[in-house]
C-alpha cells in the first residue's frame, strides 16, 4: 500500500510539472520584461600590475578586463586574435568589404527595426498559436530541395543531399 501511495504522488507531481510547459521556442514576443541573459558577459580576472602607476586614460579605449568575444572566437578557431580590431577591417578582407559596398556601422539596429516592423505586420495578419513564427516568415523560407534542383540544373556540382522528407 505504501508503494502505491508513492506511485500516486509521483504521477501527480509529474502531471503537475507537465502542465508547466506551455511556451514554445519560436514565440516572437515572450512578454517578459526581465533582463536579457545574453547581454551579461563575464569579465576577465583582475590582474595586479607590478608597477603602481596607472596608464593615462584613453577616451574611447577599451578596459583590459572587458571580454573580447570576437578575439576569443578567432583564437579558438586557430586564427590570429589580433585580427579582431575594434571597428577595423583586417587588410586581408579590405578588398572584399570594398566590393560588398563598404560597412554600415548601424546595420544591426537597422535590421532589428525592419524586422520588428515586419513581424508586427506579419503577426497581426497571421493567426495566433504555435505556428505564428513559421507563418510570419513563410514567404522568406527556402525550399532546400527546389534550390538543390536549381543548382543541379545550372550545372553546379552537388554530390549529396539529405533524403527528401527527412
Amino acid at each position: 500500500m505504501r508503494l502505491t501511495g508513492r506511485a500516486i504522488v509521483i504521477v501527480g507531481l509529474l502531471t503537475a510539472l507537465s502542465a508547466c510547459g506551455g511556451r514554445t521556442l519560436h514565440q516572437l514576443d515572450h512578454g517578459l520584461a526581465g533582463p536579457d541573459e545574453f547581454s551579461v558577459l563575464p569579465t576577465a580576472p583582475l590582474v595586479i600590475p607590478r608597477v603602481a602607476t596607472l596608464p593615462p586614460p584613453t577616451p574611447g579605449g577599451q578596459n583590459r578586463a572587458d571580454p573580447q568575444p570576437n578575439a576569443a572566437a578567432i583564437a579558438a578557431l586557430g586564427g590570429n586574435a589580433g585580427a579582431a580590431v575594434a571597428g577595423g577591417v583586417p587588410a586581408t578582407d579590405a578588398a572584399l568589404v570594398a566590393a560588398a559596398g563598404g560597412r554600415d556601422p548601424s546595420i544591426r539596429r537597422t535590421l532589428a527595426e525592419e524586422d520588428a516592423a515586419f513581424r508586427s505586420g506579419a503577426v497581426a495578419a497571421s493567426n495566433s498559436g504555435a505556428g505564428r513564427y513559421f507563418n510570419a516568415y513563410r514567404r522568406q523560407a527556402l525550399d532546400a530541395y527546389a534550390e538543390l534542383e536549381r543548382f543541379r540544373a545550372a550545372g553546379a556540382r552537388v554530390p549529396s543531399a539529405p533524403p527528401a522528407g527527412g
